[in-house]
């Protein structure tokens, strides 16, 4: 039986009366304005190549571990989703409709959560589908996408524009060569797509392939990386690099927020230790606590704007890692503590105003406890908004109430997405407009904020912040 796909016009918005009618006019006064997604993970290669999509699994279920760890949870195979398993690479490749049925089969899985919020939007307005998607309706779905994606105006570069996106920044390793992106500087193209510098695979000695990667930061860059100050060469270089190719922002997904203020001899030691594939793990954490300081001195220096997205332990189901990579939904929330681990890097660096780091944070205790506080202080510091596991309504009104009484609005950078799911970066914006006009709505109905107020905010949250933040 088709169940009828509908998009309530209030979605999102309090059940009060007044409170409505405040966000739906709040909400009406910024849900035209262009989209700033000024951190993210799409594929820059889309956008240089504007190649048709090739369909609908490929397009909304390979990218998206939202989707797929939901289902893995549940007992479906990531290889029977069309996922790659490099322990068995000559494995028959799977039909990309089989995978899209076993999908639509479980998609009751995502009834209220985000996934199915930002699914249900891209069904409904990018694809005019009119029922939910099932067992039943699955190869109707995947006709009806399927057909579009081989229409020109479903290309990347066209939905991109479709979407209203001023700007979209990628995320790409200093090993990168950025052609994608020289590609899209030399066409004759307008839309503004750059990259973000992240570094996590040359400054992690636990990353897989560390001493390898550094190995080829010193080729890239003709730096001697055998020393320390020839390391730091290398990654200057390579961030200047990236910053012609259109970089405003540096990204740093520590697994602490750990900083370190060491002497000039002591790093040197402790990069050799690191670089002789024998440190232990508490030296290991030293040494990215002690990178976190020297990426906020280069920052000084070059403008990038820094990023530490600590909190998560990464590839947490082993085997999964092991059999398919990276990034396949088994990332996992730590307890963060940010107070004494930021103290060394503000205690050198903290006054400065040449200096910009975007707090991020998967514990959201610390919210009202430090992180409020600690950009309610530092000149040097702003929070970024509700990420990864808590952008969802509840989870962006959870930040609002908890940072807005400390640190207001303005030391806060508005939203980004944080997507690999390109067609959800329209929804997930769309969502986090609607939650700030709720939140301002409740300020304005019990009279701490006037409504002329509350429609500059709305502005600012929406377009504004993100924009200056990220020196966009």
């Amino acid at each position: 039986m088709d169940i009828p796909l509908v998009l309530d016009e209030d979605r999102l918005f309090p059940s009060d009366a007044r409170e409505r009618s405040i966000a739906r006019e709040l909400y009406d006064s910024v849900k035209g304005l262009p989209i700033i997604s000024p951190h993210g993970h799409t594929d820059p290669a889309w956008f240089a190549d504007n190649e048709c999509f090739p369909n609908p699994t490929e397009l909304l279920i390979k990218p998206d571990h939202y989707v797929f760890r939901m289902l893995y949870s549940q007992g479906v195979e990531l290889s029977d989703l069309g996922l790659k398993n490099r322990a068995n690479p000559d494995a028959a490749q799977v039909d990309p409709r089989d995978a899209w049925r076993l999908f639509a089969e479980h998609y009751y899985l995502f009834r209220a959560t985000p996934s199915r919020t930002w699914l249900d939007y891209v069904f409904k307005n990018v694809f005019s589908l009119d029922s939910v998607l099932s067992s039943d309706t699955a190869d109707h779905y995947y006709d009806t996408i399927e057909k579009a994606l081989g229409q020109d105006e479903y290309r990347p570069r066209q939905l991109f524009e479709r979407f209203n996106i001023e700007v979209l920044a990628t995320t790409e390793s200093p090993l990168d060569d950025l052609a994608h992106h020289r590609k899209i500087m030399e066409s004759d193209w307008q839309g503004r797509v750059i990259t973000a510098f992240r570094s996590d695979n040359v400054v992690d000695p636990e990353h897989d392939g560390f001493n390898d990667n550094v190995d080829s930061l010193g080729k890239l860059t003709s730096e001697d990386v055998s020393n320390f100050k020839g390391y730091l060469n290398a990654l200057r270089q390579r961030r200047e690099f990236f910053k012609q190719h259109g970089a405003t922002s540096s990204d740093h997904g520590h697994p602490t927020p750990a900083t370190a203020d060491l002497s000039e001899a002591e790093a040197a030691k402790l990069y050799q230790t690191v670089r002789s594939g024998g440190c232990t793990r508490a030296e290991a954490e030293l040494f990215r606590a002690q990178m976190l300081t020297e990426m906020a001195k280069m920052s000084i220096d070059d403008g990038l704007v820094m990023q530490i997205h600590p909190g998560s332990y990464r590839n947490h189901n082993q085997s999964l890692f092991e059999n398919f990579g990276r990034d396949k939904g088994a990332d996992i929330p730590l307890r963060a503590e940010f107070v004494e681990n930021l103290r060394p890097l503000l205690s050198r660096l903290g006054n400065s105003k040449d200096l910009e780091i975007i707090l991020f944070t998967l514990d959201e205790t610390n919210y009202s406890r430090e992180i409020a506080p600690l950009v309610g202080h530092y000149p040097s510091l702003k929070a970024g908004p509700a990420w990864w596991f808590h952008d969802s309504p509840e989870g962006m009104k959870r930040f609002r109430e908890q940072m807005t009484e400390t640190a207001g609005f303005y030391n806060t950078v508005g939203f980004n997405d944080d997507t690999r799911a390109f067609l959800s970066i329209p929804a997930r914006h769309d969502v986090a407009r609607r939650c700030d006009c709720a939140y301002l709505a409740g300020l304005v109905n019990t009279g701490r904020l006037s409504l002329g107020d509350a429609q500059e905010v709305a502005v600012d949250l929406t377009y504004n912040l993100a924009k200056k933040a990220y020196h966009l």
